[in-house]
C-alpha cells in the first residue's frame, strides 16, 4: 500500500497561496474555457428528500456542470497553473502524463488541448468508453490497464504513468494523489462557493471520496468558518478508505461505480476532519443515480448515485430548517453505454427484465443444447495459437480457460485486430494481453429466458453462455440473435421436456 503519511504542515491549506476568484456571476465573455471551471449552481432538491422523509432541506452541488464535465476540473486547473508557475511545466515542450479514473485526465486533457501541451492518460479498463471517446477527441494519448490491478502492481494505471515518467522525455506526473493542489482548489474555490451560497450556515455537506482532495479541501475550508458542520465520506463496499484500519488491498473487489473508492489512502486524504463515513454499493448507488436524474432532473453521473444515498442515509440526523449539501461529481455524459442503459443494468441485476406476455417465447427459458459451442483455448497459450485456432473453427470466438475448465475471458477476432493495429501490440506478448474480460454473459444455472436474452443483444453482438459445475464457470458457448430469430421463426424453442412452440 502507497505511503499514506504527510508532512506536519501538508495540510496548512490556510497558509498556502491562495487563487480565489470573485463570485461574479455577471461576467459577460471569458478569456477561454478554463477560466469557466468553477462557480457551479448549488440547486434545492424537491423530491428526493421528500420521498425518503427527511425533514432537513438538501441541496447539490451541481460540479458536472463544470466544462469538462466533473468536479475535477478545478484540481486539473489549479495543478497545471501552479506547475506552471513553478517552472515544471514548460508550454510547447513538456508532457503532462496521469494516471486517472477518467474525470482528471478528461481536465487535464481540457487544459492541455487549450495551453498546447502533449497528454497522456492511464485509465483502467473498468472505465466508461465514453470518458475514452472525450479523451481522444481533446487530443489525449490513452493507455488502459487491467481493473484488478492493485495499486502497487506494475500494471496498475498509478504504476505504468510512474515509468513512462522515466522512459518519456520532459514527461510530468502532475500526481492528483498526492499534489496538494488538490485539496487546494477545493479549498480555495468549491468551499467558498457552497459557503457564500448559504451564507456560511451549512449543517452537513456529503462528500464521495476518490483521491479525497474534494473531502478534504472542502472540510478544511468550512471547519474554518463554519465548525458546527458535519462532514460525511461516502466510500463503496470494496473500498479502504473509510475503514483502513480494518481493511487491506487483499480484500479490495471490483465495482460498477467510477471514480470513487481505492484500494491505498492517497495523502490527499485527510480523514481527521471527516466526521462520519457512510458505506455503498451498486444496488444503492445505481438506482440513486438513476433517480437524480429521472425525478430532480440532475444529468448525472453512477457516482452521484453514491453521494446522494450516502446524503440520504446520514441526513435522518438532521432537523427542519438545517441544511445539507451533496456533491454530485460527474456528469450523465460518461455512462450512455453504462447505467443509463436498462439493458446494462438487467444484466447485472440491478433492474428486473420487463415483462412481455404477448410474446409466447419472451419467458422461456434457455436450454443447453440451443446454444452455440465455441472452441476453448488455454490462458497459457500463445496469441499465434488462439489466432490459429480461430482460422480453423466456423467462429470468431474462443473461450479462455484455466487448467480447471473456467472462464478466464474470451479471445475474439475484432479485438486481436485492434490490438495488433495498436504500435505496442504483438504476437509476441503473452494471452493475458489479449483477453477480453468485460463480456455480456449468461448462467444456464440460472435458467435464462430468451427475453433476458433479447434484452442483452440489444446492446451486444453475442451472450456467452455459461454453467457452474462443481463451483468452476464453465464456458458452454455463445448465443447470437441469428440464434434466436431462427428458434422463433421455426417455432423450436427447446426446454427438458420437448419443444415449446406457439
Amino acid at each position: 500500500m502507497e505511503n499514506a503519511s504527510a508532512p506536519a504542515n501538508y495540510f496548512n491549506l490556510k497558509e498556502m497561496k491562495h487563487i480565489v476568484d470573485a463570485l461574479d456571476r455577471n461576467k459577460k465573455v471569458f478569456p477561454n474555457i478554463l477560466n469557466c471551471v468553477g462557480n457551479t449552481p448549488l440547486v434545492k432538491l424537491t423530491n428526493i428528500p421528500k420521498e425518503e422523509g427527511l425533514d432537513c432541506d438538501i441541496y447539490a452541488k451541481c460540479e458536472f456542470l463544470n466544462p469538462g464535465g466533473s468536479v475535477k476540473d478545478r484540481i486539473a486547473y489549479r495543478m497545471v497553473l501552479d506547475a506552471e508557475e513553478r517552472g515544471i511545466l514548460k508550454p510547447g515542450k513538456s508532457v503532462i502524463i496521469e494516471p486517472t479514473s477518467g474525470n482528471t485526465g478528461i481536465g487535464l486533457a481540457l487544459a492541455a488541448a487549450v495551453k498546447g501541451y502533449r497528454c497522456i492518460i492511464v485509465l483502467p479498463e473498468k472505465m466508461s468508453d465514453e470518458k475514452v471517446n472525450t479523451l481522444i477527441a481533446l487530443g489525449a494519448e490513452i493507455i488502459r490497464t487491467p481493473t484488478e490491478a492493485p495499486s502497487e502492481s506494475p500494471e496498475s494505471n498509478i504504476m505504468v504513468a510512474k515509468r513512462l515518467v522515466t522512459e518519456i522525455p520532459d514527461a510530468v506526473l502532475l500526481d492528483q494523489y498526492n499534489n496538494v493542489c488538490n485539496p487546494l482548489a477545493h479549498y480555495d474555490t468549491t468551499a467558498e462557493e457552497i459557503l457564500w451560497s448559504l451564507d456560511d450556515n451549512v449543517d452537513m455537506v456529503v462528500i464521495g471520496a476518490g483521491t479525497c482532495g474534494t473531502i478534504s479541501g472542502v472540510a478544511h475550508k468550512i471547519k474554518e468558518r463554519c465548525p458546527k458542520c458535519v462532514i460525511v465520506g461516502v466510500d463503496p463496499y470494496g473500498s479502504i478508505l473509510a475503514q483502513p484500519e480494518e481493511l487491506n488491498a487483499s480484500d479490495v473487489q471490483v465495482y460498477e461505480v467510477e471514480g470513487i473508492g481505492y484500494d491505498f489512502l492517497p495523502r490527499v486524504l485527510d480523514r481527521t476532519v471527516v466526521d462520519k463515513w457512510v458505506k455503498t454499493d451498486d444496488l444503492k448507488s445505481l438506482p440513486m443515480a438513476r433517480r437524480l436524474i429521472k425525478e430532480e432532473g440532475l444529468l448525472c453521473g453512477g457516482s452521484s448515485g453514491s453521494a446522494m444515498w450516502g446524503a440520504v442515509q446520514a441526513a435522518k440526523s438532521l432537523k427542519r430548517g438545517q441544511r445539507c449539501v451533496v456533491i454530485l461529481p460527474d456528469s450523465i455524459r460518461n455512462y450512455m453505454t453504462k447505467f443509463i442503459s436498462d439493458q446494462w443494468l438487467e444484466v447485472r441485476g440491478f433492474k428486473s427484465v420487463p415483462s412481455n406476455d404477448k410474446l409466447w417465447w419472451w419467458n422461456k427459458p434457455l436450454s443447453e443444447d440451443l446454444v452455440k459451442v465455441i472452441p476453448s483455448i488455454s490462458e497459457n497459450s500463445s496469441p499465434s495459437q488462439a489466432i490459429t485456432m480461430l482460422g480453423k473453427s466456423d467462429t470468431s470466438i474462443l473461450a479462455v480457460v484455466n487448467d480447471k475448465g473456467s472462464i478466464q475471458g474470451i479471445f475474439t477476432a475484432d479485438y486481436a485486430r485492434r490490438r495488433l493495429a495498436n504500435l505496442s501490440g504483438s504476437t509476441k506478448e503473452g494471452l493475458d494481453k489479449f483477453i477480453i474480460k468485460k463480456y455480456y454473459k449468461v448462467n444456464l444455472n440460472n435458467k435464462p429466458s430468451f427475453g433476458a436474452l433479447s434484452r442483452i443483444l440489444d446492446i451486444s453482438p453475442f451472450v456467452v453462455v455459461v454453467r457452474t459445475e462443481s463451483t468452476i464457470e464453465k464456458p458452454k458457448g455463445i448465443f447470437t440473435s441469428e440464434n434466436l430469430i431462427s428458434l422463433i421463426t421455426n417455432g423450436n424453442v427447446m426446454n427438458g421436456n420437448g419443444v415449446l412452440s406457439e
